[in-house]
Order: C-alpha cells, then sequence, then structure tokens
C-alpha cells in the first residue's frame, strides 16, 4: 500500500504546479492520467459505480468553492480567489491509495485560508490521535469540536473509510461523534484507514447537482476537503499516502527532489 500511496503522493505533486488561474480542471485531471500510466497503476475512480450514479468519467475528483466532493473535471477555468479540491487514487500490485488536498488559487479571502488550515489541521489532530485513543469515536469527537469551535461545519452526509485491496472497505469513518455502535471500531494495528474530513465554511446541508455526482453545500459557501491514507501500526500511525523519506525518494524522479516545491498535507 505504500508503493500505491508514493504513487497518489507523486500525482498530487505534479497537479500542485498546474493550479493556478485560467487553468481548467481537465488539465489538472491530466497530470494525474500521466502520473499514474507512467508506473501502470490503476486509476480507482475512472468508471467509478456507485448506486444509480452513471460511472464516474474522470481519474479525479475535482471541487471548486462550493462544490464539497465529486466534482467532475470539465472545461471550468479556475480563477483568482477559487479554492479547488483534487481527490484521487490508484492501485498497484493489488493494493490502493487514497488522499486530496485542497489548493488556494492566487490570492484568497482571510475565511478561506482559515477553512483550508483548519480542515488540513482536523486530519492532522485525526492522526495523531489515532496513535492515542482505543477507539474512532473518541477521535472523531475531536476532529468535530475542533472544527466547530473554529466557526466552521463538518460534513455528515459523507465519511472516510476503511481501503486496502479495494477503494472502500468497511469500516465507515465518520467524521463527527456518532452514538451508534455501527459507526465506531478498535483503533488497532493493522487497521488501514483513508481518513477525509470535509469542512464548511457555513451549512453542513448539501445538495446534489444533476449530473448525479457533484455535491455542494445548500447555502453555496465553499468547502475544505483533505485526506490521506493512514495504516495504524505498532509504532503508531503512518501516512502511507505522506511524503517519501530519504531512501524512498531516491527512486523519484528527480523533478522531485526540491523539498521545498513540495505540497505538504
Amino acid at each position: 500500500m505504500r508503493a500505491a500511496g508514493l504513487i497518489v503522493w507523486q500525482a498530487h505533486q505534479a497537479g500542485a504546479k498546474l493550479i493556478k488561474p485560467g487553468v481548467t480542471t481537465a488539465e489538472i485531471d491530466a497530470t494525474y492520467i500521466n502520473t499514474f500510466a507512467q508506473y501502470d497503476a490503476e486509476p480507482l475512480f475512472l468508471n467509478y459505480q456507485a448506486g444509480d450514479h452513471p460511472p464516474f468519467p474522470a481519474v479525479t475528483c475535482i471541487s471548486v468553492n462550493e462544490e464539497v466532493v465529486h466534482g467532475i473535471p470539465n472545461q471550468r477555468e479556475l480563477k483568482e480567489g477559487d479554492i479547488v479540491s483534487v481527490d484521487t487514487g490508484c492501485r498497484i500490485s493489488n493494493w490502493c491509495g487514497d488522499a486530496a488536498v485542497t489548493h488556494a488559487v492566487g490570492k484568497i479571502s482571510a475565511r478561506d485560508k482559515k477553512l483550508l488550515k483548519v480542515t488540513n489541521e482536523t486530519l492532522n489532530l485525526a492522526i495523531r490521535l489515532m496513535g492515542e485513543k482505543a477507539m474512532w469515536s473518541a477521535v472523531a469527537k475531536e476532529m468535530e469540536d475542533y472544527v466547530y469551535d473554529n466557526g466552521f461545519s463538518v460534513v455528515e452526509d459523507m465519511c472516510g473509510h476503511g481501503i486496502g485491496q479495494n477503494l472502500h472497505e468497511p469500516p465507515q469513518v465518520p467524521n463527527y461523534f456518532s452514538d451508534n455502535e455501527e459507526d465506531d471500531f478498535d483503533l488497532r494495528p493493522g487497521v488501514v484507514l483513508a481518513v477525509e474530513p470535509m469542512v464548511n465554511a457555513g451549512t453542513n446541508d448539501l445538495l446534489m447537482l444533476e449530473d448525479g455526482w457533484t455535491v455542494i453545500t445548500a447555502d453555496e459557501k465553499p468547502s475544505a476537503h483533505f485526506e490521506h491514507t493512514i495504516a495504524i501500526t505498532k509504532d503508531g500511525p503512518v501516512r502511507l499516502t505522506g511524503a517519501p523519506d530519504d531512501a524512498e525518494l531516491k527512486a523519484l524522479p528527480e523533478s522531485l527532489h526540491d523539498k521545498s516545491q513540495w505540497v505538504n498535507w
């Protein structure tokens, strides 16, 4: 799974270099296609089928501003002041990786800077607590409290998930406290989760667009989304989609060796 995670990390680094005004979301998607192709990795989102939804037509979900998740890449051009979330995953050697990051497009508002910072910090809080708490509900409670203490809301209609040889595996991983026993589980070595807080500037009520995939905030205020694939080991949580260490970096393209150019989350 670390191999898949490193490929996802590389794809996000390539995509991040394109994030600027005037670039289309389809052009961003193309960089992920190219990265996965370099490693003969299977894109997990392309043609993904869920319930009554049509097959998803892209390698990434790219969601802009009020779009929470599952935005379909197209000819929409990014504008100064937008925020854009990019979510993707791949499978290699029968194992999966999945991660998301939200970018600022040029100069953004103070509120949106805070939204991105709080959402990323919520993910980092969850990862740290996964090494300290015995049950997921204890982690989710602190995630929820942190978001609301900062004046934002937590999306409750969607959640993270287990991940392994398939993109979506049990358990479901809510980003908020639930007293439903089905939403809770042990945090023990061997558990691997895609943890992905989605945080809204306003209401956590959502709407679905006519494309059958794109989810937006009901009040059309912006939303941010950060995600890592996390393994719980005997030594603590490990970001399988995180940045490479020095030994791993030697095997990656030279274009990635300048750490000052990395997008870190």
